[in-house]
Formats: C-alpha cells, sequence, structure tokens
C-alpha cells in the first residue's frame, strides 16, 4: 500500500500556497511617513513642487521623494516620522490656505504587486495609528438656527391668523415681536403661547409707541437642543466616514460639546480631515436685482433686507438675507456632467416637503435670478510670536451658481458652477451625508502609530514569534521528520491569514486579531499532535508504516473536525453579538481555524506522501 495524492489535489494546494505567498509580500513593504499636498481646485500649481523643495532645503529635511498620484495629490516621502511631522507643520505655514496639507502614510508597495491588485492588510489604530481627530462643536450655532426658524415659524402663524404685527427679530439669544397695538399684542400672544408652548418662554416687554413679546429658549429646551445637535453630528460624521470606507471607526461623544473621531487604515488623511471637519450645506437666496451691488461695495452701505456675497470671479452680488430653502431639504446628491456646459455639476433631490417649497418658491420667482451659496468652515495655519504652529477656523460663502428660474422646480435638479469634478464629488458627498446640526471645528489632531502603534505591532511580533518558535522546537524533538513536516506547514498557515486579511476588503488587524493569530499557533499544532500519536499508536498495534500514515490521518480527522468545529461556532458568536475589539479576535481566529484545517490535515499529508508514500516500507521518523 503507497499513499499518494491525485495530481489535481497537489496542483491545488500549490496554487493555494503561490497565491498566499503574493498576497502575503505587501505587507513585508512598509509605508513611508509622507506629507499630502492637494489643492482646493483639484489641480496642483505648476511651482508647487519649487515650493515644497525650498520649503524643504531651508529646514534641512531630506525626502525620500516627491510625487504626484492618480487623485492629483503631492506625495513628499520621509525616512521617519520625525521629518515628516517638522515638514508638516513648516508646509502648513508656509502655503496659503487653498492648499490641503496633511499626515499620510504612503504606500511603498511595488508596481508589479499593485498591478496584481495585492496589498497590505489593514491595521487598526491600536497597531498602525491612523487618524485621531478632536472636533469642536459650536453649541451656540445650533440655538442660533433654532431661533432663525422659529422666527421664520412665528411671522408664518401670525400671518395666517391675521394678526397684525411690527416686527419679528432675534439678536442670536432672543427674539422680539412687536406690535402695534394690545388687541393684536395679546390675539399674538395667545396664538404663539397655544402653537410653541413645550421650549418657549414667552416674556411681555416694554418699547416705546407700541407692544413688545420676548421669546427665548427655556433651559431644559435649550440643553436638549444642543445635545441633539452633537448627537445629529455624530450620526452625520458616520455616514460620512461609511463614504470614505474606513474599517471600524471610533466616533463617540467627549464631554458636553466635543466628538473624537479615530479612523484606523486611512489611506487618504487630507481627504479625511477635509470630510469630517466641513460644516458644507447649500442656501438658495434670491438676488435683488434692483440695487446696484458694486455701488454697495464701495459705500459699505446694504440695502435693509440684504447681504453683500461675491461670486467666485470677484464679482459682488447683493443678495436677500433670508434663504428660501437650506440644506437639511436635501436627501441624496451624485456628481456627473452638465449636458449644455460639458462642465461639472451635482445633482440633488429633496425631500417631500423641500419639494413642496422649492415647487412653490420657484413658481412664484418665474423669470427672477436665484442663487446658490456654499458655505463651509475651513481651517488655516499660521505661525504665532514663538514661531509656533497655530490654527484657526475661517466661515467661508460663496456664490456658486446664478440662474434665471425658467419654470417651477420641484424634487430633482441639478447646480453647476464649480470649478472641478473633484469639487463636485466633494460637495455631492458631503450632501449626501447630511448636513451638520451645528458647526464643528477640529481643535486637534494626530497620529497613532509612531510611539504606541510602533511598540503594539513590534509586542505583536515577538508573541508570535516567540510562541512559533517555542511550539517548532517542541514539534522537532517530539516528532522528528514529522515535527519539521508540522513546522513547514504552521508557517504555511500564518501566510494563509496573513494573505487573507490583506484580501478581504475592509478586514482590520487589531491587537487582539495579534491575539487570535496567536492562538491559531497552538490550534494548528494540536491537529498535528492528535494525527501523529494516531500514527504512533498505529506502529504499535503491529501496522505497516504506510497503513499507520492512512489510519493515522484518517481516524483523527472526526476528532479534529469536531474540536475546530466547536471553536468556529464560538467565533462567529463572538463576531456576531461582540463589538470593536472582541470582533477582531473572532475574526482572526475564524480565518485561522479554515487554514490550520487545510494545512494540518491536508497540507502536511501532501509533505508525508512527498517524503514517503513512494517506499515500500520506510522507517518513520516519528
Amino acid at each position: 500500500m503507497l499513499n499518494h495524492y491525485p495530481l489535481w489535489k497537489n496542483a491545488m494546494l500549490l496554487f493555494i500556497l503561490i497565491v498566499a505567498v503574493i498576497y502575503a509580500l505587501p505587507n513585508l513593504f512598509p509605508e513611508d511617513p509622507s506629507v499630502q499636498i492637494s489643492h482646493d481646485s483639484g489641480e496642483l500649481p505648476i511651482s508647487l513642487q519649487t515650493q515644497v523643495e525650498t520649503v524643504l532645503e531651508n529646514n534641512e529635511l531630506t525626502s525620500k521623494g516627491i510625487e504626484v498620484n492618480d487623485a492629483g495629490q503631492m506625495l513628499v516621502r520621509f525616512a521617519d516620522t520625525d521629518a515628516q511631522l517638522v515638514a508638516v507643520d513648516e508646509l502648513k505655514s508656509a502655503l496659503d490656505s487653498q492648499h490641503i496639507v496633511a499626515l499620510n502614510l504612503a504606500p511603498a508597495v511595488p508596481t508589479w504587486l499593485r498591478a496584481l491588485n495585492a496589498s497590505p492588510m489593514n491595521l487598526g489604530l491600536d497597531l498602525r495609528g491612523g487618524v485621531h481627530f478632536l472636533l469642536q462643536v459650536d453649541m451656540n450655532s445650533a440655538v442660533v438656527k433654532a431661533l432663525d426658524r422659529y422666527e421664520g415659524e412665528f411671522r408664518t402663524t401670525l400671518r395666517e391668523n391675521k394678526i397684525r404685527y411690527v416686527s419679528v427679530d432675534n439678536d442670536g439669544e432672543i427674539i422680539t415681536v412687536k406690535f402695534r397695538d394690545e388687541e393684536n399684542f395679546q390675539a399674538g400672544l395667545e396664538e404663539l403661547k397655544n402653537n410653541f408652548r413645550t421650549d418657549l418662554d414667552f416674556v411681555e416687554a416694554n418699547v416705546d409707541k407700541g407692544f413688545a413679546l420676548n421669546v427665548l429658549f427655556k433651559d431644559t429646551a435649550k440643553l436638549e437642543l444642543q445635545t441633539f445637535a452633537v448627537q445629529q453630528n455624530i450620526t452625520t460624521l458616520r455616514k460620512r466616514v461609511n463614504e470614505l470606507g474606513v474599517a471600524e471607526p471610533v466616533i463617540q461623544r467627549q464631554g458636553l460639546d466635543r466628538i473624537v473621531v479615530q479612523l484606523p487604515g486611512v489611506q487618504d488623511t487630507a481627504q479625511a480631515k477635509n470630510i469630517l471637519g466641513a460644516t458644507a450645506t447649500l442656501e438658495f437666496r434670491m438676488v435683488d436685482e434692483q440695487a446696484d451691488a458694486y455701488l454697495a461695495q464701495q459705500s459699505g452701505q446694504i440695502p435693509i433686507g440684504d447681504q453683500l456675497y461675491f461670486e467666485r470671479n470677484g464679482n459682488p452680488v447683493l443678495l436677500k438675507r433670508k434663504p428660501k430653502l437650506e440644506g437639511e431639504y436635501i436627501t441624496d446628491a451624485a456628481s456627473g456632467i452638465d449636458q449644455d456646459s460639458a462642465g461639472p455639476a451635482v445633482f440633488i433631490s429633496l425631500d417631500g416637503e423641500g419639494a413642496r417649497k422649492f415647487r412653490k418658491i420657484t413658481g412664484e420667482n418665474i423669470q427672477r435670478l436665484m442663487a446658490v451659496v456654499f458655505i463651509e468652515n475651513k481651517t488655516e495655519y499660521y505661525k504665532d510670536e514663538n514661531e509656533e504652529v497655530q490654527s484657526r477656523t475661517r466661515k467661508v460663502e460663496e456664490v456658486i451658481n446664478i440662474a434665471r428660474i425658467q419654470d417651477e422646480l420641484s424634487h430633482r435638479f441639478q447646480i453647476t458652477g464649480l470649478d472641478s469634478t473633484r469639487e463636485a464629488r466633494n460637495l455631492a458627498l458631503l450632501l449626501r451625508a447630511g448636513a451638520l446640526a451645528a458647526p464643528m471645528s477640529i481643535i486637534e489632531e494626530r497620529t497613532v502609530g509612531p510611539s504606541l502603534g510602533q511598540q503594539n505591532i513590534d509586542q505583536g511580533k515577538r508573541s508570535v514569534i516567540l510562541g512559533m518558535i517555542l511550539v517548532m522546537i517542541f514539534m522537532v524533538i517530539y516528532y522528528r521528520v514529522f515535527g519539521i513536516v508540522a513546522n513547514v506547514a504552521l508557517i504555511v498557515n500564518l501566510v494563509l491569514i496573513i494573505a487573507i486579511l490583506s484580501m478581504i476588503p475592509g478586514a482590520t488587524l487589531t491587537l487582539p486579531g495579534i491575539a487570535g493569530i496567536v492562538l491559531t499557533v497552538g490550534m494548528a499544532v494540536d491537529a498535528n499532535v492528535l494525527i501523529f500519536q494516531r500514527i504512533r499508536e498505529e506502529i504499535n498495534n503491529g501496522n505497516s508504516p504506510q497503513a499507520s500514515i492512512h489510519a493515522g490521518y484518517a481516524k483523527a480527522l472526526s476528532t479534529i473536525a469536531d474540536a475546530n468545529v466547536t471553536t468556529l461556532i464560538a467565533a462567529v458568536v463572538l463576531f456576531t453579538f461582540g463589538t470593536g475589539p472582541i470582533k477582531g479576535f473572532a475574526v482572526t481566529l475564524s480565518i485561522g481555524i479554515v487554514c490550520s484545517m487545510l494545512t494540518a490535515i491536508m497540507g502536511t499529508r501532501a509533505l508525508i506522501n512527498l517524503i514517503y508514500g513512494n517506499k515500500k516500507a520506510p522507517v518513520l521518523a516519528i
């Protein structure tokens, strides 16, 4: 009796090994600490590389190379993180606010591997690091926004009930409603109290030549409003992170008005920074066609009810202060190409309420000009008197499109006037992910990795290597040639796990995941121990070597399968009900169990067959 595998089975094992080696190889090429530079317009200035080289030379910094990637971003690679951190500060202060400078880890995988779509496995924040943001929520803006909304609702309520009023204004803390006589005052007070009693306090105020009512938020309502703003921002941030495709992000509230965002394995930190920190939204305002915008700009005298804005070409334009429609009604947005101008466009969809309002607004203003105002907060960097780089947030409002209304517009329409397709994509992403309930600014940004992350990686490597060395020494001493075969299978098992983690989109290796790999190493050896012990028993019972090998693998299979299946079930339960680190442990454990079944049973059998399978009466070194 001889032990042979059919040719197809040996070929399959060899193919699996080759694929595993290829897709595990990228992990041998560590990423380069880099500084990534992009431009608001999507196109880098021709002189940028010269500027960057000058800054590096002035600060005695040496780069490994400067390149522009497929996304139109410049990558400046460095040998270590110390040079990277110095360079990012100097470049932020040297370049203007239109340049976005961010830390990044640039892949160093050879081109031929990238052509095969082979890339390193994603590491969690505790290993690779990634990006850590601390965001500050502007709580007062949430209150002001709510007051603006109530101001409009007050006017509508009073008009619908035919109650005459002089004015409805708010100063950011209190809404003041003025009436000419006591009759309308009492009627207005009663109507507003009936409609808005729950959240607001109504206080009578004395004014000259009339009657006034001050309306302000109750303390509990104000706190609820601010809490809702933070929770709404967290929800919006989660949607935006999903758009970025980040695996296992951490987004949680810290204190009263701060949000922590951790993005492990992020490839484009500049885009992440823009998308998370942006408060981009749109407002649709009517253009004041009767007033002279240039005269208003020169004299500084803005007509009552108007606000001075600027188009992207620098031309002034007067818009009505009250927006006709805001971004909160937007349900979907997609970037594309305008068929008429062949320029970038964003196609916008509104919800039912927004469509109703927009249809009414556009229907009432046919042949009048309407402007689309793009609003966002930008972070700028500068050096203070101590030559330390500081940041500040600047609100940017610009008119990106002015068009004459030709017909009623409903739930779907498009806007143009964007500088590039990249800007159109980013704007669509922001609008699709939802507007923030209150503006936020990034008050802390750092990468975790150069210190804690690298230490965790080193300790994880040591634990895996030490565990494998001890197990391999034991197997060689106790099982001789069969022990060497088991050790080869153990190494292949580790390569398979790394390859699969590298191939699965979104899979992330964390510190608990390394613990799962260490546990898998022990379990893979357990299977071989069961097989080898069974072979020993068969030899002791007087069976031939070939029959003992065959019986050892056949009789131990059911025991190995039972043990691994029960562990696999436990891993699935952990993944289903666990969160974060527990899921990371369950994923690597599950992958390790499946790989160990392949290597410990089929892999070692193939090697044993190659060594002893063609001999009629071999002496087994076991």
